[in-house]
């Protein structure tokens, strides 16, 4: 089980705004479980988003109007017979709090609040913020599209969304008696993503010598026949002169499959590891590099856990284990080693 307060560091590296002053509170608290802790993070980001004001975007409406406003529908006005109460129903853009972001805000607060999970103090604080929300709309945050494009009016949002998306996959409301159940919180898939997003982050913010970046791999081909093949993006590629490592996070329950009585790696995971290595590899050819490969799984509680050096082709790939369940100085200490193994810095 990861400590809480280790998922707040991989949660300050993974979006950099945690890290401000305005957050040292939330990082200084103690929390029982992870939904207390998005909780107060939400908390702590409403609060500062309220001060500077809600978003706002155009929303389209529909209503009967005395005066036109926008795009008349006189086959609704018709029908709905608004033109005896001297009415015509109108169709118009209004620049208004009630868009999609801040609907996703006040849904997610509520739903803290309907699952009863957070402190009695929590409690308290998204009430009195809901209070400032009361022209939003509630909405199902089971079918939300958790996609969005981020510009300069509204990026200071993208912390605060991908806080909701983590609390509304960590909590579900059964379909028979509106009863809000907690489930494993944060759930394994939820738990990768956040897991590999923090592992960039984390060499983007403590080696800026090294280039660290999601980047996409090619395909080296003899012909230009691309159709149907998948893209390879790798979790981290790091770079430093002409070495370079592609780092490919795993965060599972279990990281060895057990197959014919013993236990061995995932052979899909090394597959990839092995496929990204040999086509960057490919792409470099006309140059000095060195290029080798590591699978990084979250380290579990089972009794053997992956640990191996392989040569292959020329190239070497490892696979390692990270204990996240311990304090982050050890944990930093364990990546900081994996630059200086393969980069000495």
């Amino acid at each position: 089980m990861i400590p809480v307060q280790n998922i707040y560091y991989m949660l300050s590296y993974a979006f950099r705004a945690l890290q401000a002053q305005s957050y040292r509170q939330v990082a200084a608290e103690s929390f029982d479980h992870a939904a207390d802790l998005l909780a107060a993070i939400l908390c702590k980001g409403v609060s500062i988003q309220l001060k500077r004001g809600l978003c706002k975007e155009y929303v389209s409406q529909t209503e009967p109007l005395s005066t036109v406003r926008g795009r008349m529908d006189v086959t609704a006005s018709l029908k709905r017979q608004t033109l005896l109460r001297r009415q015509i129903i109108c169709t118009y853009d209004a620049f208004s709090e009630d868009c999609r972001m801040n609907e996703i805000l006040k849904s997610t607060m509520l739903l803290f609040l309907h699952a009863s999970i957070v402190s009695k103090e929590r409690e308290r604080e998204l009430r009195r913020l809901l209070a400032y929300f009361d022209e939003v709309s509630e909405m199902d945050l089971r079918h939300v599209d958790w996609q969005f494009r981020y510009r300069r009016n509204n990026r200071q949002y993208q912390m605060l969304i991908a806080i909701c998306e983590l609390a509304a996959k960590g909590l579900l409301q059964t379909q028979a008696d509106g009863a809000m159940k907690v489930m494993e919180f944060l759930d394994e898939q939820s738990m990768c993503r956040l897991y590999e997003k923090f592992l960039l982050a984390y060499y983007q913010t403590e080696f800026p010598q090294m280039h660290a970046s999601a980047a996409w791999i090619p395909w080296q081909l003899d012909d230009e026949a691309r159709a149907f093949l998948p893209m390879m993006q790798s979790d981290v590629l790091l770079t430093y002169g002409r070495k370079t490592l592609i780092l490919d996070a795993k965060y599972y329950q279990n990281a060895l499959s057990f197959h014919y009585g013993k236990h061995v790696q995932h052979s899909a995971n090394l597959y990839q590891i092995f496929t990204y290595v040999k086509n960057k590899e490919a792409e470099l050819s006309g140059q000095p590099h060195e290029v080798a490969g590591l699978l990084l799984y979250a380290k579990t509680e089972e009794d053997i856990l992956p640990d191996a050096d392989y040569h292959m082709s020329g190239n070497r790939i490892s696979v390692r284990s990270l204990d996240l369940n311990q304090s982050f100085s050890v944990i930093r200490q364990q990546l900081n080693g994996i630059a200086k193994e393969y980069f000495g810095v």
